[in-house]
C-alpha cells in the first residue's frame, strides 16, 4: 500500500472521505489569498471588479402595451361620447331643461258671492304673508343677543298673535324662511313698513354707524360682537310677500250659508264648499328659471289662469239682517240653544233669507266654535210638531174625507195602541170644526180625523204617507247644500203603535226648517211645490250672466184645497181661540200655524225640552212671501205661538215692506172653529 500524499502546509483541514455509497464531492476552490506587501512597503490599491453587463428588455414590446391600453381608455370614452351625443342627446337636453326652467303656477282669482241686490258678500282681496328670515335673527348676523324677542315684541300689537309664537318662529334653525302671520291687510303691511321706517332713521345716527364700523363691544364668549340695542332695526329680516285672501264684507252676514274658505283659500264650508269648483276657476303656470334656489318668472310658455265663475244668490240683504237681528235677539231672550229663520218667495222657490243663530264671522274664524260653523237650517232634522198638521189636513180635504166645517168632538184624553193621548191644555170635551181642530191645535182632533183617510188604519197611515212624500218629506230639498239632511219618514208599512197616531200631529218624523217652510209656501202657491232654490244665476269668465233654471213645479193638492186651508190657517192667528195671534201684522192679512215639539236631544236620543216654531205666509188672499222661525230648546217659554209669534211678524212686516207689497184689501174669512151640540 502507499503511504497517502500529505496536504501542503497552510492547505486547510482535509475533507472528510466519502461514506460507501455516497459520491465524491468536489472540492471547493478557495479565492486566492491577497499577497502581502513586505513589511515597510506600501500595499498596491485592489483592482476594482468589473461592472456586470444589464441586459434591457425589448422596448417595443414594452410600447405596444402602453399603446394598446390608451386605445382602449380612447375607445371606451369614444363609445360614450357618441352614446351621449348620437342616442341620448334628446333626453340630455330635455333633463338639462327641467333642471334648468320649473314650472310656477299662476293662482286664479276666486269668483266673488254677491246677494240678489249685487252687494258684495264674499270677494277675493290683496293681502300679505308676513314672513321672516330667521337666519337674519342669530347673534352672529344681527349683533344682538335677543334678536327675535325684540321682533316679536314690535310684531305683536300689530299680528295679533302672541310675543312668544313669533319669537319662537324667528328662532327656527336652519331655514330662511318662517311664516309669521298669513295673508295680513295692506294695512297690516303698511304699519309694518313705517315701524321700520321710524327705526331705520333711528339707527342711521353717526354713533351707531361708528358702532358698525368699528364693533367696538366687548366680545361674548361665542366669540360674537354685540351693538346696542337702538343700533338695530329688529325688523330688517321681516319680509311681507304678497298674496290673496278670502274677505267678507258684511263679517257674519248669512255666514252660515255662505260658509268659508281653509287658510289655502279653498272652500270648507257652505257654499265655499258646494261651488269650489265654480268659484275656484284655473290655475294657470309660467316658465321660470331656477336662480339661487329660486324661481324666476321668465314669461315664456304662460298660460294665464282662468278666474272662477261669480255667483249670484237669490238672498235679499235687507231681508237677511232683519232675519237674522230678529232670530238673534229671540234665541238670547229665551235663553234658548239656537234658532233659525227662513224666508221664501212662494211663487219662485227661491230663499230670500236664511238667517241662524248662533253665527259667526267669517273673517274671524279663530274665535268661532265649531257647532257655530254649519247651517242649522239645512243641517238640524227636528220633529216639527203641530205646524206638520197642515199636511194632514190637506190630506183630509184632498182626499175628500172632510169639509173645513165638519163637526170633531174632541175628548179631554184618547185611548190609541198603547199610549194616551192629550191635548196641549187639560179641557172639558171639544165641539170644534175642522178648522177649529187646526186653530185650537188639537193633537186629538188632528188623529181623529187622519183616522178616516181609509178604511183601515194601514190604509190611513198609506194615504197620509203619501201626501207628505209628495210635500217632500223625507227627500233632499234640491238645494244640495253641504251637509243637509232629508230628514226622517218612515215608509207607511213601517209605522207601528203609537206612531202611526203621532204622525199625523208631527211627532215621531222630522225636517229641517227649509222643507217646513215649503211646505206652507206649496199652500200658499195655490198646491204647487215650487223646489226651493239658493242660486239665482252665475257670472262667467266671459262677464256673461246665465240665470239659474226655474225650480221643479209638482202639483201636490187641488186649486180649491189649497185655498180652504189658507182660510183655516187664517183662523189660527184671527180667532181669539187660535194659538197664533202674535203672528197678526196690521193691514196685512195672515195665515200661519204654530208648533211646538217635544224635543230629541240629539246627544242622547231621548225626547228633551222643547221645539218652538211659527210658519206662515201673507197677504193671505194674495200670498207673496212664507217666513217660518224655529227655536230649540228655549227656556223662556216653550210654546210656538209665544216665541216665535213675535219673530214672524217682525221679519214678515219688513218682508212686505222691503218688497213693495200692497196691503190687503179684504177682511180674513173668520171661519168658525167650534159648534155647539
Amino acid at each position: 500500500m502507499s503511504t497517502p500524499r500529505q496536504p501542503p502546509r497552510g492547505s486547510g483541514p482535509r475533507r472528510p472521505a466519502p461514506r460507501p455509497g455516497e459520491r465524491a464531492r468536489a472540492p471547493r476552490q478557495r479565492a486566492p489569498e491577497p499577497r502581502r506587501a513586505p513589511a515597510g512597503r506600501p500595499r498596491p490599491a485592489a483592482p476594482r471588479p468589473q461592472p456586470r453587463a444589464i441586459k434591457l428588455a425589448d422596448p417595443r414590446r414594452r410600447l405596444r402595451f402602453v399603446t394598446l391600453s390608451l386605445a382602449l381608455v380612447l375607445s371606451v370614452f369614444a363609445g360614450r361620447l357618441v352614446q351621449l351625443q348620437m342616442f341620448d342627446s334628446d333626453e340630455l337636453a330635455a333633463g338639462a331643461v327641467a333642471n334648468k326652467y320649473v314650472d310656477i303656477k299662476l293662482p286664479a282669482e276666486r269668483g266673488s258671492i254677491t246677494s240678489a241686490d249685487g252687494v258684495v258678500l264674499a270677494t277675493t282681496v290683496d293681502a300679505y304673508d308676513i314672513t321672516g328670515d330667521p337666519s337674519l335673527y342669530t347673534p352672529a348676523v344681527s349683533h344682538l343677543p335677543d334678536a327675535p324677542e325684540q321682533a316679536a315684541a314690535l310684531l305683536a300689537p300689530i299680528l295679533g298673535r302672541t310675543k312668544e309664537q313669533l319669537a319662537a318662529a324667528l328662532h327656527t334653525p336652519r331655514t330662511k324662511w318662517a311664516m309669521l302671520a298669513p295673508r295680513q291687510s295692506p294695512e297690516t303691511k303698511k304699519q309694518i313698513a313705517d315701524l321700520r321706517t321710524a327705526l331705520n332713521k333711528q339707527i342711521d345716527s353717526k354713533a351707531c354707524r361708528a358702532q358698525r364700523a368699528l364693533l367696538t363691544k366687548p366680545v361674548d364668549q361665542g366669540g360674537r360682537q354685540y351693538l346696542d340695542a337702538g343700533c338695530v332695526n329688529p325688523l330688517l329680516g321681516i319680509i311681507p310677500t304678497d298674496t290673496k285672501r278670502r274677505s267678507y264684507p258684511a263679517d257674519g252676514l248669512a255666514a252660515n250659508l255662505i260658509g268659508y274658505v281653509n287658510v289655502d283659500g279653498t272652500g270648507t264650508g257652505g257654499l265655499e264648499l258646494q261651488y269650489e269648483h265654480e268659484l275656484a276657476g284655473r290655475a294657470g303656470k309660467t316658465t321660470g328659471a331656477s336662480a339661487g334656489g329660486r324661481a324666476v318668472a321668465t314669461g315664456s310658455g304662460q298660460q294665464s289662469p282662468v278666474p272662477g265663475t261669480d255667483l249670484r244668490l237669490t238672498i235679499d240683504q235687507d231681508i237677511q239682517w232683519a232675519a237674522q237681528r230678529a232670530i238673534t235677539d229671540q234665541v238670547a231672550n229665551a235663553g234658548a240653544e239656537k234658532g233659525y229663520v227662513v224666508v221664501q218667495d212662494v211663487k219662485t222657490g227661491q230663499v230670500l233669507a236664511m238667517a241662524t243663530s248662533p253665527g259667526f264671522n267669517p273673517n274671524d274664524l279663530a274665535n268661532a266654535k265649531p257647532p257655530q260653523l254649519g247651517n242649522a237650517a239645512l243641517s238640524d232634522a227636528y220633529e216639527p210638531g203641530s205646524t206638520a198638521k197642515l199636511m194632514t189636513m190637506a190630506a183630509v180635504l184632498d182626499t175628500g174625507t172632510a169639509s173645513w166645517d165638519t163637526h170633531v168632538t174632541v175628548p179631554n184624553t184618547l185611548q190609541r195602541s198603547d199610549r194616551v193621548f192629550h191635548d196641549d191644555v187639560e179641557h172639558e170635551t171639544w165641539y170644534l170644526t175642522l178648522a177649529g181642530v187646526l186653530a185650537k191645535s188639537s193633537n186629538i182632533g188632528t188623529i181623529e180625523a187622519a183616522e178616516h183617510l181609509g178604511k183601515t188604519q194601514p190604509e190611513s197611515n198609506q194615504v197620509l204617507g203619501d201626501y207628505l212624500h209628495k210635500f217632500g218629506i223625507g227627500q233632499p230639498t234640491g238645494v244640495g247644500f253641504p251637509g243637509e239632511t232629508r230628514g226622517i219618514l218612515a215608509k207607511p208599512e213601517d209605522w207601528k203603535g203609537s206612531q202611526q197616531f203621532t204622525i199625523p200631529f208631527g211627532q215621531g218624523l222630522s225636517v229641517n226648517a227649509l222643507q217646513a217652510t215649503s211646505v206652507f209656501s206649496t199652500i200658499a202657491n195655490g198646491g204647487v211645490r215650487v223646489a226651493p232654490s239658493l242660486l239665482a244665476g252665475t257670472t262667467g269668465p266671459d262677464g256673461r250672466y246665465v240665470p239659474s233654471p226655474a225650480g221643479a213645479q209638482t202639483r201636490v193638492v187641488k186649486p180649491e184645497t189649497a185655498k180652504t186651508l189658507t182660510e183655516m190657517l187664517e183662523s189660527v192667528v184671527t180667532d181669539e181661540q187660535g194659538t197664533g195671534g202674535k203672528a197678526q201684522i196690521p193691514g196685512y192679512r195672515v195665515a200661519g200655524k204654530t208648533g211646538t215639539a217635544n224635543r230629541v236631544d240629539p246627544k242622547t236620543g231621548k225626547y228633551s225640552g222643547y221645539t218652538a216654531s211659527f210658519i206662515g205666509f201673507a197677504p193671505a188672499e194674495a200670498p207673496r212671501v212664507t217666513v217660518s222661525c224655529v227655536i230649540q230648546d228655549p227656556v223662556n217659554g216653550h210654546f210656538g205661538g209665544q216665541l216665535c209669534g213675535p219673530v214672524f211678524k217682525q221679519v214678515m212686516e219688513f218682508t212686505l215692506k222691503t218688497l213693495q207689497v200692497a196691503p190687503s184689501g179684504s177682511e180674513a174669512p173668520n171661519l168658525p172653529v167650534d159648534w155647539k151640540p
